[in-house]
């Protein structure tokens, strides 16, 4: 029978293990990057026993509140992001100047001249910090084939969970074929990773809870921050039903530990888990589109030290994918 006393976090350190320990090795085509990898695993955090802010190390919690808020504003432009000083998603707009720069249509510029310009010119940041079709954009205007029709259906999820507490449909994804991989035409491709792609809402004797499936998880850099997220989520998604916040499900496709994170992972491994903070949205939050500081309480948050980590580049459009499959027809 399962331990209810122990902590929750032991079930995401207990993963760690088991990637560290069975993980398969796996190099990745486009980097090199090696990593020691496990399919189909799974999470479950009761939100009523406390918010699941891992504690054996520090979480980058402004990270986590600020990228939220632009993905429920369905935002596309990272600069808005940058701004804040939340850099996460800062170096992708290069890899969309350097195409328009390899078609003659923007002057020739090193990477660090770019970042300079972009944080210190508006017009510049608003022009090139488009990410088209990230997260936010999709849940919020999914494009369709009618043009200038798009579909919100983070909302279309939170209004059909209130109308029929027993559907079974309110699904909110992000995987479009069209867009993604060699699936995509070159031009259409995006230039950065689409990791956690699909969550689902389901209501329960009263409480609304969130399934997440990531088909992709860096367990540990990306993962502790993607389970405050969607937990995050789901307390905002109860605020604005009414409901209970049940269980946040975290779903994992193919679960990896880079092998140049192994030493902080054992490091992480060594530490003993804290009692979780308590997280509340206050009753002023009313929309999608206004997610501010205050409105999220934060109580009682004391983590282990930070583990820092290199973020591995891998994943998104592969610039070599077309030679290589043109030298495979020959």
């Amino acid at each position: 029978m399962p331990n209810n006393d122990r902590h929750p976090e032991y079930q995401y350190l207990d993963l760690l293990r088991e990637v560290l320990e069975h993980g398969s090795r796996k190099v990745d085509g486009g980097t090199g990057d090696a990593s020691y990898s496990l399919f189909g695993k799974q999470l479950r955090f009761d939100l009523s026993k406390g918010f699941p802010l891992i504690t054996t190390k520090q979480v980058y919690w402004k990270g986590v509140r600020e990228e939220l808020a632009w993905f429920l504003r369905g935002d596309e432009n990272v600069a808005h992001l940058c701004r804040k000083d939340v850099h996460i998603w800062c170096d992708y707009p290069y890899r969309y100047y350097k195409i328009a720069m390899d078609r003659g249509e923007a002057p020739a510029m090193e990477q660090a001249a770019f970042k300079e310009k972009f944080e210190s010119d508006d017009a510049f940041a608003e022009k090139w910090g488009k990410l088209p079709h990230v997260y936010g954009d999709l849940w919020r205007h999914w494009p369709t084939r009618k043009e200038g029709r798009t579909v919100d259906q983070l909302a279309w999820a939170i209004r059909e969970i209130k109308e029929d507490p027993a559907c079974h449909n309110a699904i909110v994804t992000t995987w479009n074929p069209e867009y993604l991989y060699s699936m995509a035409t070159k031009e259409d491709a995006l230039r950065f990773p689409l990791c956690h792609i699909m969550f689902q809402l389901s209501v329960n004797d009263g409480k609304v809870s969130l399934q997440m499936y990531q088909r992709s998880a860096d367990m540990f850099l990306g993962v502790p921050f993607n389970i405050a997220s969607y937990s995050l989520l789901l307390l905002i998604i109860a605020k604005l039903t009414g409901y209970e916040a049940g269980e946040f499900v975290h779903t994992f496709g193919d679960a990896h530990i880079y092998e140049q994170h192994i030493e902080q992972v054992k490091e992480q491994l060594a530490r003993e888990p804290r009692p979780f903070p308590t997280v509340t949205i206050t009753d002023d939050f009313k929309s999608l589109d206004d997610l501010q500081k205050g409105h999220v309480k934060r109580v009682g948050y004391d983590p282990h030290p930070p583990i820092k980590g290199e973020l591995s580049v891998t994943g998104g459009y592969d610039e070599g994918q077309e030679e290589r499959d043109n030298a495979r027809k020959l």
